[in-house]
């Protein structure tokens, strides 16, 4: 029960201070270059999308990898989403106090609306790339696995054919026949 909650609290702390971090270098970057703020809106999704996918593609592998039985897999999709509502409401309730204390490019909304629209907006900018990237990681490890079972049984009808194939030489040896 423990490690389920620090599972999910390590990932929603991680993701909040890189929503945090991503969010006060925007500001930056948006004080110092307004002229570009679309770009570094867009990169700073950006990062914080891709890290969300990679560390959930990490998870699928892990997990497909130590439940070769899907039935058997850990629900990683609860997990995500507790991670990402954690670091939807923490991060926006971080970034209004630097915003609300003089952090120039952090946006200024009201307190309601920075936690209930931008908390649940990141919620899901995170949710949505872990989810996905477990289902790849966990699809990859499977397709893997497949391949390699594939390749098992594969040797073993050849090693099996090859003893058939010796017995029946043997068989026609002792006969006499001709093994035309």
């Amino acid at each position: 029960m423990l490690s389920a909650m620090v599972s999910w609290l390590l990932r929603g702390v991680v993701m909040t201070a890189v929503h945090v971090v991503a969010r006060v270098l925007l500001g930056i970057a948006v004080v110092q270059s307004p002229l570009h703020s679309t770009a570094w809106k867009t990169i700073a999704v950006a990062a914080v999308v891709f890290i969300a996918l990679v560390w959930g593609g990490f998870d699928g592998i892990r997990d497909a990898r130590a439940h070769p039985d899907p039935d058997d897999y850990d629900d990683l999709t609860i997990r995500w989403l507790k991670a990402g509502v954690f670091a939807g409401l923490v991060s926006c309730l971080i970034c209004w106090i630097l915003g609300t204390i003089g952090v120039q490019g952090i946006s200024e909304s009201s307190f309601f609306i920075e936690i209930i629209a931008g908390g649940s907006f990141i919620a899901l900018l995170i949710f949505f790339p872990a989810f996905i990237g477990a289902s790849l990681g966990r699809w990859l490890t499977r397709r893997d696995q497949r391949k390699e079972q594939r390749r098992l049984d594969e040797s073993n009808r050849d090693d099996d054919t090859a003893v058939i194939e010796r017995t029946d030489d043997r068989t026609v040896a002792k006969s006499g026949a001709d093994p035309a």
